[in-house]
Order: structure tokens, then C-alpha cells, then sequence
């Protein structure tokens, strides 16, 4: 019998409630989920460039603290412009979408 695989995880975009200081950095503070939960950033421990491999599309990693746990929180650069929409937040989920 074949052991039971965990399935694989999805992308689910989120809103996310961002500052910006006066040199265009952004902090994420709040995720909001499309039922609106909402889960305060308690910290952003660590940040970095990154690409997705499906499509290569650009992108940032923010590894922040919510209740205490660790999480990773994706932004998602748009290659193009639509209006002021420059790119979408995201976060990766196995089964049920809950941080």
C-alpha cells in the first residue's frame, strides 16, 4: 500500500495591508483572507528577492511572524500594467486555506 501524500500546496492570493516609508520600502502589517479573517503581522523577521519557477515571474519573499509561527508571504510583481495594479500578494497552502 502506498503510503498517503500530502497534496500539493496551492497559491492563494490575499490582501495585504502594507506601509511605505519614504524610500518606497514596504512592511506588510495585516493579511486579509477573501472570507475577511484577518491575521496581524506581528514581525517581518526576514525579506529577499524572488521568482517563481512555474512562470519566472519576479517577485519578493517576506518571512513574517503571525501569532507567534513563521510564515512565508509572497508579492508577485505584474509584468504589465493595469492602471495602478502592480502586483498581488499571495501565500502557498496545503488542504484547507487557515494560517
Amino acid at each position: 500500500m502506498k503510503p498517503k501524500r500530502d497534496p500539493p500546496p496551492v497559491r492563494v492570493y490575499v490582501k495585504v495591508n502594507s506601509d511605505f516609508d519614504a524610500t518606497g520600502a514596504v512592511t506588510p502589517r495585516a493579511i486579509i483572507w477573501a472570507d475577511g479573517r484577518s491575521f496581524r503581522i506581528d514581525a517581518v523577521r526576514d525579506y529577499r528577492p524572488a521568482s517563481t519557477r512555474e512562470d519566472g515571474r519576479e517577485g519578493d519573499c517576506y518571512t513574517v511572524i503571525i501569532r507567534g509561527e513563521e510564515k512565508q508571504l509572497f508579492f508577485e510583481r505584474t509584468k504589465t500594467v493595469f492602471g495602478g495594479r502592480l502586483g498581488r500578494w499571495w501565500v502557498e497552502c496545503r488542504g484547507a486555506a487557515a494560517l
